[in-house]
């Protein structure tokens, strides 16, 4: 059921109690990347030009939960913040329970925007605990859920607080509702050929995904490590190829229950191949279907991207969950360059592309394809949980539309 977006909430003169994802990576006191704080402003200016007193909060990192830790502080993000609305933006006091930020927000004017420091100074975020839930209540009139890659979270900025809210509005911010869009509405009612492209180093990972998208899909293309683990159950050589012995067997059922679907289930038939996991390193080889010992697969090889960038090609809806190979280094880079570039490709000629997961969304950012696709999902825990079929708690707390 759709959600109320922040757009049809009447902000002015109110407290806007806004939960963002601002867990950007840090080197030091500099952001490398701010695109989690620019994919917030929609929703942030919508709030602050209707005359609404942002009241932000977020988590970053993963300090221990016991008080202020400088090096998790929400400071560089409001310095960054501040440049990008061209406005001061202030963090209050060094823990969300001090009283300076009551203080703070009583003292807010129309368009003012505070951010309150690291919600995960407090153990009781995690823990989902009512009194502090109440506690950020209390700032607020209105509460926003603009956290896409925290909504699989039950934390209590996600959860507890909009429950403890009570009848006053808690709607969805522009990012939320966006993702939500994209990655539930197209899942449910995709244009065909439906195809899903699923990579990374786990099958354990991915298992959930590619058992929910069975029935729904025309094809799944496997890459990256996790497909040697399916190679492995059909009875290839791999090599020292990175194997989930454990999951050899649940691997084995996935593919009888693809010959039993009529989904395609693809795997590469050839490898580029290493002796030492290492981008400078070992002696590297392609290897058609069979892995010679002592090798290991790092990268789809040409075949295989060639095979599947023709499925993509011919494909009306693709989303991509994770890499085809060690893409950051320099021989192991074309097979998730390929694919990026064929998902890129069809999505100029009409298709609707969706890429999940923070492995593909820097893939597509490195190659240049970013701004081609249709929709790069800021949450990848989040983007994965909904290729899985889960619903989440703190989207359906939110106001029906």
């Amino acid at each position: 059921m759709p959600k109320k977006s922040i757009e049809q909430t009447e902000v002015a003169g109110q407290r806007v109690l806004i939960r963002v994802d601002f867990n950007v990576p840090l080197d030091g006191d500099s952001i490398t990347d701010d695109r989690r704080i620019v994919a917030a402003l929609p929703t942030i200016k919508s709030v602050i030009d209707r005359g609404g007193r942002a009241i932000l909060m977020s988590h970053l990192g993963r300090p221990e939960g016991k008080g202020y830790e400088s090096s998790y502080s929400m400071a560089p993000v409001a310095k960054r913040l501040g440049e990008l609305l061209d406005k001061p933006v202030t963090i209050p006091a060094q823990t969300c329970k001090d009283p300076g930020v009551q203080a703070a927000v009583d003292a807010m004017s129309d368009g003012d925007v505070i951010l309150l420091e690291n919600l995960r100074f407090h153990g009781c975020e995690k823990r989902n605990e009512t009194e502090f839930a109440q506690h950020l209540a209390g700032l607020a009139d209105v509460y926003v859920n603009d956290a896409f890659g925290t909504c699989h979270r039950e934390h209590c900025s996600m959860v507890g607080v909009p429950q403890a809210m009570g009848s006053k509005p808690k709607v969805a911010g522009f990012l939320v509702e966006k993702e939500i869009a994209y990655l539930s509405d197209t899942l449910q009612n995709p244009q065909r050929p439906f195809c899903v492209i699923l990579g990374g180093a786990k099958v354990s990972d991915k298992l959930p995904a590619i058992e929910n998208l069975l029935p729904k899909s025309d094809h799944i293309l496997v890459g990256g490590a996790m497909a040697y683990t399916f190679l492995k159950a059909l009875g290839h050589d791999v090599g020292i190829s990175r194997v989930e012995e454990d999951m050899v067997k649940e691997a084995h059922r996935i593919i009888e229950l693809a010959a039993e679907s009529k989904t395609d289930l693809h795997f590469p038939e050839d490898h580029i191949c290493s002796t030492t996991f290492a981008e400078k390193a070992g002696d590297i080889e392609v290897f058609d279907d069979q892995i010679k010992d002592g090798f290991m697969g790092l990268d789809i090889g040409p075949k295989t991207a060639a095979r599947y960038s023709q499925i993509i090609k011919s494909s009306k809806t693709i989303v991509w969950n994770g890499p085809m190979g060690v893409f950051e280094w320099m021989p192991f880079k074309m097979g998730t360059k390929l694919i990026a570039e064929a998902v890129a490709n069809a999505t100029d000629a009409g298709s609707i592309s969706i890429i999940g997961g923070g492995d593909s969304a820097a893939a597509a950012e490195k190659f240049g394809v970013a701004d081609r696709l249709s929709h790069v999902s800021t949450g990848g825990g989040a983007s994965l949980a909904m290729l899985e079929g889960k619903s989440f708690k703190s989207v359906e707390l939110l106001d029906d539309a």
